[in-house]
């Protein structure tokens, strides 16, 4: 067990969310009961998350994206409204961390789909850096996208170079979890042969096929749902707290 005071310590001496210019609060975004012995992490606080929690009888949730956003008008109703009277009523402690939790550079959404995917990170690219790129042994892109495949349960939506033959090999790769199409014209500029990231946006499948850079689309849930499992094994391994992460099914 510990206190909610040192569990927010832990979260920001390893995140550095100050570090970050982000379209949300990062941290505690939800005050909960003082003493913590049970942390459940997921991606998204939904209220399917917060009803898991509250099964699980857990004292704090620690989630990617949270509540509040740039953008809403701060009404409390609706989905608003429902998520945060469970969360109130079962005095859970919510933690949110959106681009402190992508760029961590063991823990975060990116260093953790590097490890599954087998990439070997060597830089960074685009705003605040949190686009990664590395590589991959010479693979040929069909068996590059088939392990993709096999590692998140889905399918990927791929764009390729017209220009390229019928399997081409790829060694330079450039990522960014989530929804970071707009990263792309920047990974071409760094040098990435292919770009992956969860979402697709009209404007970059003609990117792909004008500039000779393959972009896979991956699912914005799926790249996304390593990082917060990796941080809430660490800091309740630190911290002697019992942690479960759940997997709430999003097909985007």
């Amino acid at each position: 067990m510990t206190s909610r005071s040192e569990l927010t310590q832990a979260f920001d001496a390893l995140l550095c969310p100050s570090a970050f210019k982000d379209y949300a609060p990062n941290g505690l975004q939800v005050e909960g009961r003082p003493e913590v012995q049970t942390l459940v992490s997921g991606v998204t606080a939904s209220l399917a998350l917060i009803e898991r929690a509250v099964a699980l009888k857990a004292d704090a949730l620690v989630v990617h994206h949270g509540l509040f956003w740039r953008g809403h008008d701060g009404r409390v109703t609706g989905w608003l409204k429902e998520r945060l009277a469970l969360l109130l009523a079962h005095q859970i402690n919510l933690y949110a961390y959106h681009l402190p939790l992508d760029a961590h550079e063991t823990l975060g959404n990116n260093a953790q789909l590097a490890q599954r995917l087998g990439l070997t990170p060597d830089g960074r690219f685009g705003e605040q850096s949190l686009g990664w790129l590395g590589s991959v042994p010479h693979t040929p892109v069909s068996q590059f996208v088939h392990k993709i495949e096999q590692v998140m349960g889905r399918s990927v939506t791929q764009v390729l170079p017209p220009e390229w033959p019928g399997d081409q090999i790829v060694h330079r790769i450039a990522w960014c979890t989530g929804g970071a199409q707009s990263y792309f014209e920047s990974a071409i500029a760094a040098g990435a042969e292919v770009f992956l990231t969860g979402e697709i946006s009209e404007p970059q499948a003609h990117y792909a096929r004008e500039c000779g850079v393959a972009y896979l689309a991956c699912g914005h849930h799926a790249t996304e749902r390593y990082g917060a499992p990796a941080l809430g094994d660490y800091v309740a391994s630190k911290l002697g707290l019992s942690h479960i992460f759940v997997d709430i099914d999003n097909p985007a």
